[in-house]
């Protein structure tokens, strides 16, 4: 797997963007980065799923154990999920709701507000989330491993710039 991954890595580091989505058109630089960004954040997403795949859990169940786990014990409403989510359009309720049957989460009615709900992540939930962390850390470090410290700093500056 790693050799597969190293062979992805290098292969997809090498292809324009596109070769990738076969185009046979010259893009513009500001649409073929905008093209790249897209694909790339695809290309990411599918490399994590793959990693939970074995845990029958997504990336948006995954996201949500860590922002619940990351709340230390302090409940978080379905708004609070949303606006730490890093995909937006999920559907955060369905999400919370499968957590629950696998529990992995629990939710009760707020006792200020009862048309809230708060969540927290049980016990279970936090030893599932220790093992998954393993595994998406390994693939991380398996994704960046081509690209040095400098590499790396520099494109987080280059993203937080493009998004501010």
């Amino acid at each position: 797997m790693y050799l597969q991954l190293k062979y992805i890595c290098t292969y997809k580091y090498q292809m324009n963007i596109e070769d990738h989505i076969q185009s046979s058109q010259k893009l513009s630089t500001e649409k073929r980065v905008l093209i790249n960004i897209l694909y790339t954040g695809n290309w990411l997403n599918e490399l994590i799923s793959e990693g939970l795949k074995d845990f029958d859990i997504s990336t948006q169940q995954f996201n949500v154990l860590r922002i619940l786990k990351g709340r230390k014990g302090i409940p978080a409403n379905l708004s609070d999920l949303q606006e730490r989510m890093i995909s937006k359009n999920s559907n955060t309720t369905r999400i919370v709701d499968k957590l629950i049957k696998k529990e992995l989460v629990t939710k009760k009615k707020c006792p200020s507000n009862k048309r809230k709900v708060e969540i927290l992540i049980t016990n279970r939930g936090l030893q599932f989330l220790e093992k998954l962390n393993k595994v998406v850390e390994k693939k991380e470090t398996d994704i960046v491993q081509h690209m040095s410290k400098k590499e790396l700093d520099e494109l987080n500056k280059l993203l937080n710039k493009l998004r501010n």
